[in-house]
């Protein structure tokens, strides 16, 4: 093979690579982006865990992508190394089906119904449809249908140039005894591996072996090593994604290596025992790309039934191998996976459940300041501090994964979803500033003994209540997104601002009557003006729920229009609260 048949070979590999990244994209966004949180919902068994891995993997045409996805579940603590460890072997498994796909590369023409069937009239006839399909639909699925048929015709064609480069080399003495030195089972998997790993893709090591049976000089005996080898390169690129993942997450991804090299060594010793107790006939057999397809698929489906009765044994060695690192901090936004980025279904869903999280602690933070005010301890205020602090630690996190998350190709439902988080992530970090600015008054109470009169408690136990009952609905609302109970916050908040106004014009009243004196009236504004804040951003979270839902954001506008108009809701909600929370009664 001269220069020019070397540089056909390499732009054959370089187009296979291409068709094979183009069509597994197509077909992850064809799916909806539904196969990821399929994977990691529903993988209760090791069993289970294997058909999801072997069936996503078949889909996407990665099992590259499929560990990477596992390592991301696991690092986020979504999954359990355990759980992983049968997904994983079900990715192992389930990138053999891209040889059979190379198959159809390898179909000839010759008669009416063959010529038809040929791998340039296949390819042909697919790559017209495909491009048809991308220039002129405007529909999104049409086009990503369009770019898995192009993704398979540039596949099919790199195949047809990498088998058309190494077509004439079974006339080359040297390259038959390279194939005959590959006979060495050490020697083939050392290759097998080498090549893998710098290819950084097993069905493209595959299908390369697919492309040197065509010359006819490629044995079982040397194809066998081959393609255990290229199970142990493909743990590079997985190897690569947990650079830098936590303790977990690392596991996870030497899972793929330590069960390909354990799963090899069974493998090749029970088989070349036989051999040479037996002696098969078949070893000497010429292979063909459909035969080379077929030993891939025996060899990993032996490999995974060697391995699964072993998953504990395995987690067991990696948990050795990688150990607990000692006072480790856990950040309580770690489920934001960077590596999720690239699967906006995933990415959403671990914003929702982290936002969620968020609004948890911003609630309980607020809850235990109102507590504080009338039973203060020093715990009480530490746990106060601690949730504003880690709600900070959300907002930033959180912030920045979802302005990543924007650039994506994203659904109407996910676009809405992430605009509700950007718009109340502020509301809610705010509402756990305000409690700790509440926590702040509770302990200046409690220090310079500051009581209020029997009539101020009486009004402030009133307000508290009506602010609880506005982050109850809120908070709700929001994590159940419940538009019926956002509704009724606005109202709410309306007659806590009619509280903190009527407590205000009391409180003048009582200095005036030299009830309450200038020292208390210091506090007093401070807490009023937190409960009032408070009860603001809980109309912020309601309004832009309803307003986003209806494909706007305009809270002025909003509000405007719902005080202007008065609706029979809103009287109704209204006029229940306003005779709920007296300060008369």
């Amino acid at each position: 093979m001269g220069i020019s048949g070397f540089i056909a070979l390499l732009s054959g590999v370089a187009l296979f690579l291409f068709g094979m990244s183009l069509m597994g994209d197509g077909l992850k966004k064809i799916s909806g982006s539904k196969l990821e949180p399929v994977l990691f919902k529903l993988t209760g068994t090791p069993l289970r865990g294997v058909l999801l891995g072997a069936g996503v993997t078949a889909v996407i045409q990665s099992s590259c992508a499929t560990s990477v996805m596992v390592v991301g579940f696991v690092n986020s603590g979504m999954m359990k190394v355990k759980q992983a460890i049968g997904v994983i072997y079900g990715a192992i498994l389930g990138t053999s089906i891209t040889g059979w796909i190379i198959c159809l590369s390898y179909i000839e023409g010759g008669g009416s119904l063959k010529e038809l069937l040929s791998t340039a009239t296949l390819t042909g006839i697919i790559a017209v449809i495909g491009i048809v399909c991308c220039m002129f639909s405007k529909k999104q699925q049409t086009q990503q249908i369009g770019n898995i048929l192009m993704g398979f015709a540039v596949l099919m064609i790199g195949m047809s140039m990498m088998s058309g480069a190494v077509e004439g080399l079974r006339e080359q003495p040297w390259f038959t005894s390279a194939l005959t030195s590959m006979k060495n089972p050490l020697f083939g998997i050392f290759v097998g591996t080498v090549f893998t790993a710098v290819l950084q893709s097993a069905s493209a090591a595959v299908g390369i072996v697919q492309a040197l049976s065509v010359t006819g000089a490629l044995t079982f005996e040397a194809a066998l090593p081959l393609i255990m080898g290229i199970s142990i390169g493909a743990a590079l690129p997985v190897l690569l994604s947990a650079l830098g993942a936590k303790t977990d997450g690392k596991r996870t991804a030497f899972v793929y290596l330590v069960g390909s090299i354990i799963g090899v060594m069974l493998f090749a010793a029970i088989f070349y025992i036989l051999d040479a107790i037996i002696g098969f006939p078949f070893m000497d057999r010429v292979m063909t790309p459909v035969s080379t397809a077929l030993v891939n698929t025996l060899f990993r489906a032996i490999m995974l039934i060697l391995l699964m009765p072993f998953n504990d044994a395995m987690e067991a060695i990696v948990r050795l191998m990688i150990p607990d690192k000692a006072g480790a901090e856990q950040n309580p936004a770690l489920r934001l996976e960077e590596r999720f980025l690239q699967y906006p279904a995933l990415a959403v869903e671990q914003s929702r459940l982290t936002i969620d999280e968020m609004a948890e602690k911003s609630k309980d933070a607020m809850l235990n300041a109102l507590a504080l005010i009338t039973d203060y301890s020093e715990e009480g205020y530490k746990a106060v501090a601690d949730a504003e602090a880690a709600v900070d630690t959300y907002e930033d996190a959180l912030g920045s994964y979802l302005l990543q998350l924007t650039s994506r190709a994203l659904t109407e439902e996910q676009s809405r979803a992430i605009s509700v988080y950007l718009h109340t992530l502020s509301d809610f970090e705010r509402i756990s500033d305000h409690a700790l600015n509440l926590a702040e008054s509770a302990k200046e109470l409690r220090e310079k003994q500051i009581s209020f009169s029997e009539e101020a408690q009486k009004e402030f136990a009133v307000i508290y209540d009506a602010v609880r009952e506005a982050l109850a609905l809120t908070f709700e609302a929001f994590l159940s997104d419940d538009l019926n109970l956002a509704t009724k916050v606005e109202p709410l908040e309306d007659v806590i601002d009619v509280l903190c106004d009527e407590m205000k014009m009391h409180h003048i009243e009582r200095l005036q009557n030299a009830n309450c004196t200038i020292r208390q009236g210091f506090v007093f504004n401070d807490l009023i003006t937190n409960l009032e804040r408070v009860s603001d951003h809980c109309s912020n979270i309601a309004v832009a729920m309803i307003e986003l839902n209806e494909g706007s954001f305009d809270t002025h506008e909003y509000l405007e229009h719902l005080k202007e108009q008065h609706s029979a809701d809103y009287d109704r909600y209204y006029a229940d609260f306003r005779e709920k929370y007296s300060l008369s009664a």
